[in-house]
């Protein structure tokens, strides 16, 4: 993927979507900050719900809860009717062209069977909300093919390659599993570098990115297991 055509292609869009531009910012970015340099720009907080369907995993309902600064800064002008609430059909075109951007960088998922990456189709039912002060974006990422509920190796990890926005699970309760998972199923989120094994899969994502993805190296990873029926 290019960046820089990345950057044109969300340039296109007239909608006052400061998303859209923080995500190309973050591609471009890395072209002229070295890692060391990188810090997050915007914060969010992720929450994911592993799909089941049939004893097999299907895909990844996300939320993400985007900080108040930017909700206030991405909301300006979006209340039509003027009664200080942002309905869903009020964000409506600011979620398209947030998920437009977002295929650009595959939707910041990247999901692994061991050492072989996942495919994921397109996202199903993408909408804002906004709530509490902040907006929120829901959007679940089907997997191509289904994956076996007690495969080994299954494991995904949400972030941005150049770290210019930082997503992460804020404590163990943000990864679900659907009411679909068989029994002796569990979900663990991994530090970046707690242990060994964590660090075989934080280091199987690098390698699948290239050396040059700091985001990889400071992201949590989660892994997913059944026990053997």
């Amino acid at each position: 993927m290019d960046p820089q055509h990345s950057f044109r292609m969300l340039s296109k869009s007239n909608f006052p979507s400061r998303l859209a531009s923080v995500f190309a910012g973050g591609l471009v970015s890395c072209l002229s900050a070295a890692p060391a340099m990188a810090h997050p720009h915007v914060f969010v907080g992720v929450a994911t719900t592993v799909q089941y369907k049939d004893a097999k995993i299907t895909g990844l309902e996300h939320t993400w809860t985007f900080d108040d600064l930017y909700s206030a800064d991405a909301t300006q002008g979006l209340d039509k009717n003027g009664d200080g609430a942002f309905s869903r059909e009020e964000l409506a075109e600011l979620a398209k062209v947030n998920m437009d951007g977002l295929k650009e960088v595959s939707y910041f998922t990247s999901v692994r069977l061991a050492d072989k990456p996942i495919k994921t189709a397109a996202p199903v039912d993408p909408w804002l909300e906004h709530k509490d002060g902040v907006l929120r974006l829901h959007f679940t990422l089907p997997l191509e093919e289904a994956v076996a509920a007690d495969a080994e190796g299954f494991g995904f990890a949400v972030f941005d390659e150049t770290f210019y926005i930082f997503l992460d699970y804020p404590d163990a309760k943000a990864v679900t599993l659907s009411e679909g998972a068989p029994s002796g199923c569990s979900a663990a989120i991994a530090e970046p570098k707690p242990d060994v094994e964590a660090q075989k899969l934080s280091d199987a994502f690098s390698e699948a990115l290239g050396a040059g993805s700091y985001g990889a190296t400071m992201s949590k990873t989660v892994s997913v297991s059944c026990a053997k029926t």
